[in-house]
This record gives structure tokens, sequence and C-alpha cells, in this order.
């Protein structure tokens, strides 16, 4: 799975024009189109994401949610939640990304997820809105374009005050449709908490020096660190993903192991070690049984 840490790698996997500022973006939608990817597989990003679209075909993936509401819609996208799209190119409105970098020089922002929870990964979910809402939204993104079309010394402070407006009327339209009777329909918050939990183990598993062994390739390890049964993960992985735990394992373990192939140096030997592979063996019958190929062979393709 592809994962873009800067905005302009982002631009440039999409293929729409680099961004003018290296931790903030705003666009319409309709001058993305014509060079847009229409299919855009699983990939996460280290940055914030807030757009309203008015219309658009075609279907978006963002984090747990399948499908944005029918008709206009806000929806976000937050650090490291795994997004997908396959659209029509004919999406019409606006979205703005910004970096953990743009929030930390920012006066205005500091407690930007306490404020506005709606940017959290475990609460961000789409939302319908109404006539005079969409205009109202219109006019602050409009606003916020307009002064990113020609930045000056201080446009970024302009910006930013901006950008407290549109989530303060963000938040006031979300907590109006997410009231308690809607939660209660809603996936609970405890089981996508624990998702959360489940995909920040797992990033960090293969990083630490100290778990440098195969229980982390094991479900019953993660479900230890969060004290409930390897069942109950497993059931609650499956009912929000469609993947069981080990599913999740082996396709995060994939993908690390395509990215050292084809972006380091590293021998097999090293590879396996450093994802916790008891042998050189052990990696090469997994990566064989996943992709049908042996990973000195899935190298050199990418080479050629």
């Amino acid at each position: 799975m592809k994962h873009f840490k800067s905005i302009d790698d982002y631009c440039q996997a999409i293929c729409i024009p680099a961004p003018k500022h290296p931790y903030f973006d705003i666009r319409s939608f309709e001058e993305n189109m014509p060079t847009v990817v229409a299919q855009m597989p699983s990939f996460k990003h280290e940055f914030y994401a807030i757009a309203i679209k008015i219309e658009g075909g075609g279907t978006v993936t963002s984090g747990v949610h399948q499908q944005l509401p029918k008709g206009a819609s806000v929806f976000f996208n937050t650090p490291f939640q795994v997004l997908s799209w396959d659209i029509i190119p004919d999406w019409q409105g606006y979205y703005l990304m910004f970096t953990k970098e743009f929030i930390a020089q920012s006066q205005y922002l500091q407690s930007l997820l306490h404020e506005f929870p709606f940017l959290k990964i475990d609460t961000s979910q789409p939302f319908k809105v109404f006539p005079h809402e969409i205009q109202r939204l219109l006019h602050i993104y409009e606003g916020i374009h307009r002064e990113y079309q020609h930045l000056q010394p201080d446009s970024l402070r302009i910006i930013e005050s901006q950008v407290l407006v549109l989530l303060n009327y963000v938040k006031r339209y979300f907590t109006r449709q997410f009231d308690a009777r809607e939660a209660q329909n809603a996936i609970r918050k405890a089981d996508i908490n624990l998702l959360s939990r489940f995909q920040h183990l797992l990033e960090a598993a293969f990083y630490k020096e100290s778990l440098s062994d195969q229980k982390t390739h094991s479900p019953s390890f993660y479900a230890d660190q969060l004290a409930v049964h390897t069942n109950h993960l497993n059931a609650i992985l499956k009912q929000i993903t469609g993947k069981t735990t080990k599913n999740h394992i082996h396709l995060h373990l994939l993908g690390l192991a395509k990215s050292k192939l084809i972006h380091s140096n590293l021998s097999i030997k090293e590879i396996a070690y450093e994802l916790h592979f008891e042998s050189p063996n052990r990696f090469s019958s997994f990566f064989k049984k996943m992709t049908d190929t042996t990973p000195n062979k899935y190298r050199k393709q990418q080479v050629l």
C-alpha cells in the first residue's frame, strides 16, 4: 500500500499540479478532473483533508466508510486513514489539505483534535449538507482559494483564520446530524476505536527492535496488547473492514516487503529479519503464497 508523507508526493501520485505551499493546499475538484487518476487503489497519507462534494459519480472509500451520502456532502481524511476511489471525472466542489507542520506553526489550531473531534480517525464520518449550508461552506472555500492563488507574506495567517471559520461551521452542521439517537445506529465508537488502536499497533510493531520476533505476526499478540480476546478482535475487524486480523497482518507485511524490495538495497535475508520472519525461507514462502512470485523475481520485475 502506498504511503504519501507530503502533499507534493500525493499530488504527483494522483497526477495533478504540485501545491503552492508544502504544508497547505486547496483545490476545486473541477480543476483536477482533466488529469486526476480516476481509479486510485488503497493508500495512506499523513495530513488532514476536509472536502465538500456538490456533484460527482463513482465511489470513495474513506477509512471504514464505503460510500458518501447521496447529494452534496462533507467528508474528511485523517493521517494514516486508508483511502481509495473509483470515480467518474465529473466532480464539483472543493477540498483543502493541511499537514501537522501547518498546525504546529498556527496560533489558532493548536487544539485542533480537541475542538474538532470529527477530524479524528475514529469519528471522521461523512455527512450530508443542505442547500443553505452548501452556500455558506462554498463561500468560505472560495475565499481561501482566492487567497491561495496569490500568496503574499501574510497569506498563511489569513488562510489559518479562514480555515478556523470553516471548521466551526462544519462542526455546527456535523453536530446537528450526529446526535445520540443517530449514533446508536452507527458503528459503535468503541469498535472503531479498537480498529484504530489495532492499526496503530500494527504500524508500530515492525519499527520496534524490541519486538523483532515472530509474535508480531500473530493475532494473539495484538489482542493481548489491546486487552481483548483474540476472537473478539477478529470479529470486530471482520465486521468493520471485511478482513480478519490475520488478513490485516499479512497485507501489512506484504506492503512493507514490496516497499523494501523496490526502494532499498537490502538483501532478501535482511528484509526477512527486519519483518520478523524466523528465516529467509519462511519469508520467501509467505511472499510467494501472497503474490505467486518470489521476492527476487518481484524485485527484478520492478527494475525492468
